[in-house]
């Protein structure tokens, strides 16, 4: 673990950028990231609407059907999850130090973005957990989200961690005699405030020059901690395997048979008719053996929707599921199913 949770809070309000005393010099901590982007993109004038913030996906889980909120944890647990790990350049992912939670199990980092108006300041009370380095570098996270801030109602809650600020500027020149077209010149800048310390993520968001209007927005992103939707699965044997029935609890997002097997639940059924010209052994999760077919008595909606392939080779049996080709929690929803482990053994 890279830090401990500091015993001294510190709190500020995060005014608006004349307040911060914006137009003095500030030094951006070589720990800072900015970056600023000048584009020229041709729109027609009926286009030019507000961006709205990209929707989320979750892998295999897919876009959530649900209300995520529901799966957000209390800021005391919060505090005593953010951690930081260094983190070397793969081929996903750069190298850099960034925000996690401890129990990565049950827990997952979500990213999320908000925009909301520069004019008047955010509204946050922030807090660090962890800091005192020389390089700056720390954990910094919204204690309160004030009544009446340009950022209540906005979706950020007490817990997040800033990690990032977006701000377009626009300016517009139509020489093309064209009352419908004009041309949007964007400067994009962006900058990155992922585990720094309480002062350095102060000079960061003061860092930015003032608003050029009433309206101008700002797009912030956090990472939030939240807890992993649950599936509780009961598993049930065929009588003349004389197994007794079990549960287990997978996470949304999971392989049906990917984790049954981690868990020690076999899935090869004797009586299995193949679909793969009488091929030897299991297929290698391509969907077409149906050694893993499962037949499901409760919870058939928690499943991924078939694929044509699957739905083709079981379209006789309704209640039947290619575990292989099935992801649990689909849509980030969390209940109970109950499994029947080789269907085919089961008296009709």
């Amino acid at each position: 673990m890279l830090f401990q949770h500091s015993a001294t809070m510190i709190l500020l309000v995060a005014l608006a950028p004349s307040t911060c005393n914006a137009f003095a010099p500030i030094v951006v901590p070589s720990s800072t990231t900015i970056s600023t982007i000048t584009s020229s993109t041709t729109l027609f004038a009926q286009s030019l609407v507000g961006k709205e913030v990209s929707p989320l996906s979750y892998a295999a889980a897919g876009s959530p059907t649900v209300d995520m909120n529901k799966y957000n944890l209390p800021l005391d647990q919060i505090v005593n999850e953010w951690t930081a790990i260094l983190q070397t350049e793969t081929s996903m992912q750069a190298e850099g130090i960034f925000l996690q939670a401890k129990s990565t199990k049950e827990l997952f980092v979500d990213t999320l973005r908000y925009k909301l108006k520069r004019e008047g300041g955010l509204g946050l009370v922030l807090t660090e957990l962890a800091g005192g380095r020389d390089d700056g570098i720390g954990i910094t996270i919204v204690e309160e989200v004030l009544d009446g801030g340009n950022a209540e109602n906005c979706g950020i809650v007490p817990g997040d961690s800033i990690i990032a600020l977006t701000l377009n500027s626009n300016a517009n020149d139509d020489n093309t005699g064209n009352s419908n077209k004009m041309v949007v010149q964007e400067e994009t800048t962006r900058i990155s405030t992922e585990c720094l310390a309480y002062d350095p993520t102060i000079t960061a968001l003061t860092s930015l020059p003032p608003p050029s209007s009433p309206t101008e927005e700002i797009i912030i992103t956090v990472k939030r901690i939240r807890r992993q939707p649950t599936i509780q699965v009961k598993l049930q044997y065929p009588p003349a395997m004389e197994e007794p029935d079990a549960t287990i609890e997978l996470f949304a997002g999971e392989n049906l048979r990917r984790a049954l097997l981690t868990r020690g639940i076999k899935l090869n059924d004797p009586l299995a008719q193949r679909f793969d010209n009488g091929g030897v052994g299991d297929c290698g999760a391509d969907g077409t053996c149906a050694t893993c077919v499962i037949g499901v008595t409760k919870g058939m909606d928690l499943l991924s929707p078939m694929a044509q392939q699957e739905g083709q080779i079981l379209k006789a049996k309704p209640k039947w599921r290619m575990a292989c080709k099935a992801v649990v929690g689909h849509g980030m929803t969390e209940g109970e199913m109950t499994v029947q482990v080789s269907p085919r053994q089961w008296a009709n």
